[in-house]
């Protein structure tokens, strides 16, 4: 009989405590991805041809926060293409540690046939690239 008793106190009290609404877990709409909307690096393994006059671009991916640099080794045959411009373009949305690519731009100058290497160089070393990609062009 106690028991009974018990129970039944046990589970006024339950149903007095008990909110009689239901209230939904509210729900957020689902976010869109950021497209990435940064150049396909450039495949070293392509012949790039351009015309005299035209610039064009090399894409490497990069990380400018880990201190790594990307430089132009050795120097050009700038008889043949001349350096423009670097620019570093960071993934979307940006967050700590991520990535994104390097676009060096140079013009073709003059008919003939060389290669641009670039180096990519650990902080504080100058002189050593950890990694190299050699990219040959042909201007017609």
């Amino acid at each position: 009989m106690k028991r009974i008793l018990f129970l039944l106190i046990v589970t006024s009290l339950l149903t007095g405590c008990a909110d009689s609404s239901f209230t939904p877990t509210p729900t957020l709409p689902p976010t869109a991805e950021t497209p990435n909307t940064l150049p396909e690096p450039t495949d070293p393994t392509q012949l790039i041809t351009v015309k005299a006059g035209e610039t064009f671009d090399l894409v490497v991916p990069s990380n400018s926060s880990t201190g790594y640099r990307w430089n132009i080794i050795p120097e050009l045959d700038e008889n043949t293409v001349q350096f423009v411009e670097q620019n570093y373009m960071a993934e979307q949305p940006i967050l700590p540690g991520s990535g994104g690519v390097d676009v060096w731009t140079f013009r073709a100058v003059n008919a003939g046939d060389t290669t641009v290497v670039l180096g990519y160089y650990p902080p504080g070393n100058d002189t050593n690239p950890e990694e190299h990609v050699t990219f040959s062009i042909h201007v017609e």
